[in-house]
């Protein structure tokens, strides 16, 4: 008797109609009253520290040994390419428009401070602790194999640079009380005084250190002002928006700022590293655009496929950020087994290097999918047994609610 065999269209049909279904599902599982821009900002936000990270950051085999280097260093005039991935204004400016909106809820329903905290904070530091012990087992083992100390370096840098992003993010959610109020006004007052003293007046390389919690208050801080209903009118994105091109534009040609909106390996001046006055008035300019960009996105994420992409990106982001460096990493060292491949360890120095960067991308992305699967447990926590619901999803699945399973984290 011989067994029978599913068409491969049918079962094709199948899978597709089960992807349908389950789009759909998601999006009549939102509550009609969620602002879907919000996550589309922040899903934009990732995608573009992620790609820029892949197209600037490149590791150069130089006989046994790698070292960063990036193509804005050899080739100027792709700069623009910096302005347009630089996105971290965008994500503060999402995080204190959705932490203090959070907090204000929690203060509703009678939650305490600390457990408010402990929440949001949770959510950061259990995907962190995934990459540390990673990294810190990978870094043991290439030392004991006898990797050049240079490397490892390198690659342990990169790896854990999106670790100081995160330390600044967490600062700020747990100052968020104190901040529900504050005028962007006076955070930028502080960056602008700091770079007088340090460019101006010869001060210390270090006190530009201090911009790293002021300058990213700023978008922060209007990211409180957004939630308090300040900044719903057009008029409130395209001062920002013109007001902080005009400023940039004036502090890059007359008050020598670096134009790149990124750290260039062997620069003098970074313009991120720390932040500077020219970094913070670019962020105003993008946090302008998104604020412009509101309602596009609104109308564009009623499209449930759409929709469906995005709350994926959001429920997947702190992995998505944590390990996009080590994908990179992880397909650089895998080639170097064919040798020195164009793109991927050479000198980023011509448009061959560019276009041969541009094709590793989906590769990259395969990579990242791969530790996706692998990580994204720390993320999303572990998974309940079946047949014992928890008191969190009944809760969530009343009437008009969003299931934890569908819904962004916000």
């Amino acid at each position: 008797m011989t067994g029978t065999t599913v068409p491969k269209a049918t079962t094709g049909t199948t899978a597709l109609t089960g992807l349908r279904n389950a789009i759909h599902r998601i999006d009549r599982s939102t509550p009609v009253e969620r602002d879907r821009a919000v996550d589309a900002l922040r899903a934009l936000a990732i995608l573009g520290v992620v790609l820029g990270h892949w197209l600037v950051t490149a590791l150069v085999a130089d006989g046994g040994t790698l070292r960063a280097a990036s193509p804005l260093r050899y080739m100027p005039w792709l700069t623009p390419v910096s302005w347009a991935f630089q996105t971290l204004a965008v994500f503060f400016l999402v995080g204190g428009h959705v932490a203090t909106k959070s907090h204000a809820s929690a203060r509703a329903r009678g939650e305490t401070y600390g457990q408010w905290l402990r929440a949001r904070i949770g959510r950061l530091l259990r995907p962190v602790a995934a990459v540390l012990t990673l990294w810190a087992l990978a870094t043991g083992c290439l030392l004991v194999a006898g990797a050049d100390f240079r490397t490892v370096h390198t690659l342990v840098k990169l790896a854990l640079s999106p670790l100081w992003f995160l330390v600044v993010f967490a600062g700020l959610t747990a100052a968020t009380p104190l901040l529900t109020r504050l005028n962007p006004l006076w955070p930028l007052a502080v960056v602008l005084h700091v770079d007088i003293v340090r460019f101006g007046f010869g001060g210390p390389a270090w006190l530009g250190w201090g911009n790293l919690a002021a300058g990213w208050l700023v978008p922060y801080a209007l990211g409180a002002a957004w939630t308090r209903g300040e900044l719903e009118r057009p008029r409130a994105g395209w001062v920002l928006f013109g007001g902080g091109a005009l400023a940039t534009a004036a502090l890059v040609l007359w008050a020598g700022y670096p134009a790149s909106m990124v750290g260039i390996p062997g620069a003098a001046v970074s313009n991120l590293d720390p932040p500077t006055l020219a970094v913070v008035t670019f962020g105003l300019a993008q946090c302008g655009l998104a604020l412009l960009l509101r309602g596009p996105l609104r109308r564009a994420t009623r499209r449930p496929v759409v929709w469906a992409g995005i709350a994926f990106a959001n429920l997947s982001a702190m992995t998505i950020f944590l390990w996009h460096q080590t994908s990179l990493m992880a397909v650089s060292a895998a080639g170097l087994l064919a040798g020195r491949l164009p793109g991927l360890h050479t000198t980023p120095g011509s448009l061959v290097w560019v276009a041969a960067r541009v094709a590793w991308l989906p590769v990259f992305g395969c990579a990242l999918t791969l530790c996706w699967f692998a990580f994204s447990v720390h993320e999303r926590g572990p998974r309940r047994p079946t047949g014992r619901p928890s008191r969190v999803v009944r809760v969530h699945r009343g009437p008009g609610r969003t299931p934890p399973e569908a819904a962004p984290r916000a």
